[in-house]
């Protein structure tokens, strides 16, 4: 049974209440005067939270001439809450203590009596009564302030964490981009440069009108081409990265070169299509740095076999042999091969081993990609 948590008006109610029951077990009804200030004391409390400083000054009269104190020493707890304001507050506390240390009516003071040791003891008190719900009241809206600093600052990091996955997948558009710019335009240039021999060399005048429409679609479909790369390009890539990108050909020269005892373990086919080939590469490459970087003195497995119309990458490398640096790490690079590898209808798997070493699995279709 989860219990509710009582309104600001419920909390307004059961404390004006209490001041009641508070002033009547202080005042007599037959004193009028005092019972009035009790009274308007303990009513004022329902305006605390839209007038501090005014129901804290209807409450100074229950203060003067009655020994209900509840009314009062509320009010002052509400005026510190919402007030930033220490030398009014200052002001007010010195005020009730005055007041509540006073004997009413005021004639009836006598000066010698002041410096009796138990009158000391009784003004320290009172001080210090009126001292701790301005204290109360200031650790309060302290804990609120930092309760909304702390929800800002969840909500920046929540905003921090989105531009960033955005940045990862940007840079993994920029890189099929590049990807994208290095086997079409190839493919389209190739069957531009055939379509312009035929339109020379053919004697045909039907198959040279053919030809001269091949090479004119070809070449616009470079330019859009380029126009698309362009914009991929800007959302996260410099301009001058179309580079040509690897293929299953460099696997064997990244091993060599990871930085680890690494042995690579393959039976793929020539003819895999060019995305499943670079997918394959960035994800040995990923997974080698890892290794590197988070298992110093372990080997590593590279296994990459085709069965059927899939083909599967595992990097498995054993437990590290010493402590790792403390490097900083947001999985940028799994977000990316993870990104990549659902383009290609294919899923990306990680985890440490029963072992204590670590593996990352890829697997993709072929067919789809060709």
């Amino acid at each position: 049974m989860t219990l509710r948590r009582p309104s600001d008006r419920q909390l307004d109610v059961l404390l004006v209440g209490l001041a009641l029951l508070d002033a009547a077990a202080h005042v007599g009804i037959a004193e009028q005067p005092a019972a009035a200030c009790a009274l308007l004391g303990a009513l004022a409390l329902g305006a605390r939270r839209r007038l501090p400083l005014a129901t804290f000054v209807l409450t100074l009269p229950t203060a003067l001439v009655t020994d209900a104190v509840l009314a009062p020493m509320a009010a002052l707890y509400t005026l510190s809450s919402l007030n930033r304001h220490r030398v009014l507050l200052a002001a007010c506390a010195l005020t009730y203590a005055v007041i509540d240390y006073l004997p009413w009516p005021w004639s009836s003071l006598d000066a010698t009596e002041l410096s009796q040791t138990n009158n000391l003891f009784h003004l320290s008190y009172t001080l210090a009564t009126a001292a701790a719900p301005v204290f109360l009241g200031q650790l309060v809206q302290a804990r609120r302030e930092l309760s909304l600093r702390l929800a800002d600052i969840g909500e920046a990091r929540a905003q921090e964490r989105l531009l960033t996955a955005k940045s990862v997948l940007a840079e993994e558009r920029a890189q099929l981009a590049r990807e994208m710019h290095d086997v079409v335009s190839h493919q389209v240039s190739l069957i531009a440069v055939q379509a312009g021999a035929l339109q020379v060399g053919s004697g045909d005048t039907e198959t040279r009108r053919a030809a001269a429409t091949i090479r004119r679609l070809s070449v616009q479909t470079l330019d859009e081409l380029r126009h698309m790369v362009g914009v991929l390009r800007d959302s996260g890539s410099g301009p001058g990265e179309l580079t040509p990108q690897p293929s299953l050909a460099d696997l064997e020269r990244l091993v060599d070169a990871s930085g680890i005892e690494a042995k690579l373990e393959t039976d793929l086919p020539e003819d895999l299509p060019p995305a499943v080939q670079r997918a394959v590469y960035r994800t040995v490459q990923e997974a080698l740095t890892n290794a590197r970087k988070h298992a110093p003195g372990a080997t590593a497995i590279v296994r990459v076999v085709h069965r059927g119309d899939r083909v599967r990458t595992t990097v498995t490398n054993t437990a590290p042999l010493r402590q790792a640096l403390a490097l900083p790490s947001a999985r940028h690079g799994l977000v990316g091969l993870t990104q990549r590898a659902e383009l290609l209808g294919g899923s990306v798997i990680s985890g440490p081993t029963a072992q204590g070493g670590y593996e990352l699995r890829l697997e993709l279709p072929v067919g789809r990609n060709r």
